[in-house]
């Protein structure tokens, strides 16, 4: 399923978190969208990390909001009061994504929510760990529970060695030692059952279909390839070869759980284990986030994902 592209023709609000200040907008079809901006100080390298990763979760059967191209029009948003905000939309002007927005999501709170079944968890952290995504940790779990199903948000730190091509080959078998924080890494107890499915899951025509969905616009300044469909070619070919390399990660995260054996038994306390390394970290279950609280919206529209909070969820992906 292609991207598809709206324009925003209504601004509702800025959701003043993160460094990307995103903004919650209303588009040309009737949805509202948490858009994130290309102008924003991660530059367009964050909105291809959301695009990538947050397809490939949903070929993995993962619920992520449904994410659109989104048009933005010079002056829209021009009676936002604070200057740093109008100066990002002033940046922004052309194509930025969007992701569905979850009216009334809570942040999901690990020592509050129902536990996540084994299967999810280890196929969330098989995911995170393929598409080194570093930013799901207790500190930051950027996962939202919406009508009893765990939802999966903010995926633009992943991919980071795009930020540097000199070596991508011999980084594309690299394994992933900050798996060690993955949030859901307590309950992960079938990383290996799991990866059998999620390798055959990807594809190559199947990447190669996603990363020709990221706009041209935002491939085209990478001097270290000639052009555009070089640049493409290349995120294929790293994403081929990470799938082809899963082991070394997979491992890698299941080495991160026998080296904590008795906290990794006792999910909680391992939880409590990761509060003490992460002083900082809020597991309050009214934590703001960029999908609440909720504007007045219809709640009944969603990309249709399969269930995969509750048992069913491992049936339909894993009988």
């Amino acid at each position: 399923m292609t991207l598809k592209t709206v324009e925003a023709v209504r601004y509702v609000t800025p959701l003043r978190e993160g460094g990307s200040l995103p903004a919650l907008v209303e588009a040309d079809d009737g949805q509202q969208y948490v858009m994130k901006f290309a102008g924003a100080g991660q530059g367009p390298k964050a909105l291809v990390a959301e695009i990538i990763a947050g397809r490939i979760g949903q070929l993995l059967g993962l619920r992520v909001p449904e994410l659109a191209l989104i048009e933005l029009r010079e002056g829209l948003g021009r009676s936002e009061p604070h200057e740093e905000i109008r100066d990002l939309l002033n940046a922004s002007t052309g194509t930025n994504l969007g992701l569905r927005y979850l009216p009334s999501a809570l942040a999901y709170n690990p020592l509050q929510s129902p536990p996540v079944e084994s299967l999810l968890a280890s196929t969330i952290v098989w995911f995170d760990a393929y598409v080194t995504n570093v930013d799901r940790t207790p500190r930051n779990v950027n996962m939202l529970m919406w009508r009893q199903q765990l939802w999966l948000i903010d995926h633009g730190a992943a991919l980071y060695f795009h930020h540097d091509w000199s070596d991508w080959e011999e980084r594309a078998g690299a394994r992933f030692p900050m798996i060690r924080e993955h949030a859901l890494l307590p309950w992960a107890e079938n990383i290996r059952a799991v990866d059998p499915k999620l390798r055959l899951r990807l594809e190559t025509s199947s990447l190669e279909a996603i990363v020709a969905e990221v706009p041209d616009v935002w491939l085209q300044d990478e001097g270290a390839f000639a052009d555009v469909a070089a640049h493409r070619a290349a995120y294929v070919a790293y994403l081929a070869a990470r799938r082809d390399a899963a082991d070394r990660f997979m491992e890698e995260a299941i080495d991160a759980r026998q080296r904590h054996p008795y906290d990794y038994d006792h999910p909680r306390r391992a939880l409590h284990r990761s509060r003490r390394i992460h002083q900082r970290a809020s597991f309050s279950s009214a934590a703001p986030s960029a999908f609440w609280p909720p504007p007045s919206m219809d709640e009944g529209a969603c990309v249709p994902l399969r269930p995969i909070w509750t048992s069913n969820w491992c049936a339909n992906n894993w009988s």
